[in-house]
């Protein structure tokens, strides 16, 4: 359970092409939003892919076939004006914030599957194939959407299935009372929506309208590289999603637009749409006009990813509104990992070094017989392991703490330094207490066990001023670097 706190897991293959076709494995296939590339990363879409890196590799554990879907959208007004603000064009622009996330989730150690980029050609096709499904399906019409002649879709043909869907199947949008707000929107009548908008040059052609631009999809994500591009292909490599992990502020998009044109396609409903709420900084909303943002980089820079990832996951209750506070962030990591796991992991270690040359004296299988430790230890990774999968993150990170918590008590409680002292039979008993791993089984007798050094340093706040203003002294040069970069490319 360590990896989903500590998150020291091997970088995964990026943008690889991945097909489970051939596995016997069962699939999870989970997407955070597209991120909008309008700005750079934030700590709203940091704290996204966070907490679905963590059920990723938690879905792996398990020995799921996991497709773990990032990226960014790349089309939008939004986008046109950013470039144009910035003397860049659209593409360039993209190019730019695009790759910004990489080594953004490079640091934070987000081992996603698929990155994709909606300025893509395979996406282009699946997004027009799409839409030829969906008009020949007879839900698209033109129409004009606030004085513009643009492209509609028959969202009202879908209300009945969307109620019943919501009705049926309550784990369709989580949390609960995500569930509650979508089915009073859907209950309260659905008007048809726009997918497409005129007079905009950024964005996919409608295949029938040149002067029309559409949104987008994820199917094409699931792609192989070298495979042709066709919802057919892309759907039989893992669709439909099992988790869409996505912020509250583009919920009814997800949950009740998306699908009812996935319905309209005759495609499959993603599993479950999860909502997770705002964060705030000290109490209040951040915002450039308040000087109160959180930046991901500087963050990670100053206090490393396991500490960042670990705050999060802990301390937002995930689905609500969560607040970061820098005095609350040093507490709860000096606390939790510093003083508590990691202070268990030294102690071990120490111990098995000064006593035991750090090699290990017996197996922990045998170790573990008749130890009462045992038994706690395996209740509390069972219970973690439900917190996980009923996504309930901080809980499951209560649990990892828990568990350390009683191998401190063990450990002090059993004194096992005097045990070594008198040696004999008690230090049989002692090399056995230190040995305990939770697969029971798993170290043999023999092994070689880690030096003991410090895995979570505690923060010390008057060190901490120093390095705050090198962090972001760092932090601002590589910000920095982007708009040079970006002429240079244009010269």
């Amino acid at each position: 359970m360590d990896k989903l706190v500590s998150c020291n897991a091997t970088t995964r293959d990026i943008d690889a092409g991945i097909n489970i076709n051939n596995s016997n494995a069962e699939a999870f296939v989970l997407t955070t939003p597209l991120y909008y590339v309008n700005a750079p990363p934030h700590m709203g879409s940091a704290y996204t892919t966070i907490a679905a890196d963590a059920i990723a590799r938690f879905q792996r554990l398990l020995g799921k076939k996991v497709i773990f879907i990032t990226g960014t959208d790349e089309h939008g007004e939004k986008i046109a004006s950013a470039a144009a603000a910035n003397d860049s064009s659209p593409s360039k622009h993209c190019d730019s914030v695009s790759q910004a996330y990489k080594p953004l989730w490079r640091d934070l150690d987000i081992a996603y599957d698929k990155f994709i980029r909606t300025t893509d050609s395979k996406h282009e096709t699946l997004v027009k194939e799409f839409y030829s499904k969906v008009l020949a399906n007879g839900d698209i019409y033109r129409a004009d959407y606030e004085g513009l002649y643009c492209v509609n879709s028959a969202l009202s043909k879908y209300q009945k299935r969307l109620e019943d869907t919501l009705t049926e199947n309550l784990d369709f949008v989580q949390p609960s009372f995500r569930l509650n707000e979508v089915q009073g929107w859907v209950k309260s009548g659905l008007r048809d929506f726009s997918i497409s908008r005129a007079s905009l040059d950024w964005g996919i052609a409608v295949p029938n309208d040149d002067k029309q631009t559409i949104y987008v999809c994820y199917i094409s994500a699931l792609l192989a590289d070298k495979e042709q591009p066709n919802l057919q292909t892309a759907i039989s490599s893992g669709w439909p999603a099992s988790l869409h992990l996505i912020g509250t502020d583009i919920l009814r998009f997800h949950a009740v637009y998306w699908p009812a044109m996935l319905m309209s396609a005759g495609l499959s409903l993603p599993k479950m749409v999860f909502g997770h709420g705002f964060l705030t900084k000290d109490g209040l909303k951040m915002g450039k006009s308040l000087g109160n943002t959180l930046e991901p980089t500087v963050l990670v820079h100053r206090f490393g990813s396991d500490a960042v990832r670990y705050f999060f996951l802990k301390e937002v209750e995930f689905g609500s509104d969560g607040d970061y506070s820098e005095d609350h962030f040093i507490n709860i990591i000096n606390a939790h990992l510093a003083n508590t796991i990691g202070n268990l992991l030294n102690r071990t270690l120490g111990l098995l070094k000064k006593s035991c040359q750090s090699t290990l004296a017996i197996d922990s299988a045998i170790a573990a017989e008749g130890n009462a430790l045992k038994n706690t230890v395996e209740k509390l990774v069972e219970k973690a392991r439900q917190h996980y999968e009923n996504l309930e993150l901080s809980s499951a990170c209560e649990a990892v703490l828990e568990t350390s918590n009683a191998g401190n008590v063990y450990i002090g409680g059993q004194a096992r330094w005097s045990l070594f002292k008198q040696g004999g039979s008690a230090f049989e008993t002692a090399a056995k207490s230190l040995q305990n791993d939770t697969k029971w089984g798993g170290l043999k007798c023999g092994q070689v066990m880690a030096q003991p050094n410090p895995v979570f340093g505690r923060i010390e706040p008057e060190t901490e001023e120093k390095n705050a203003g090198d962090s972001t002294k760092k932090a601002s040069k590589k910000m920095n670097k982007t708009p040079k970069t970006q002429k240079a490319v244009e010269a």
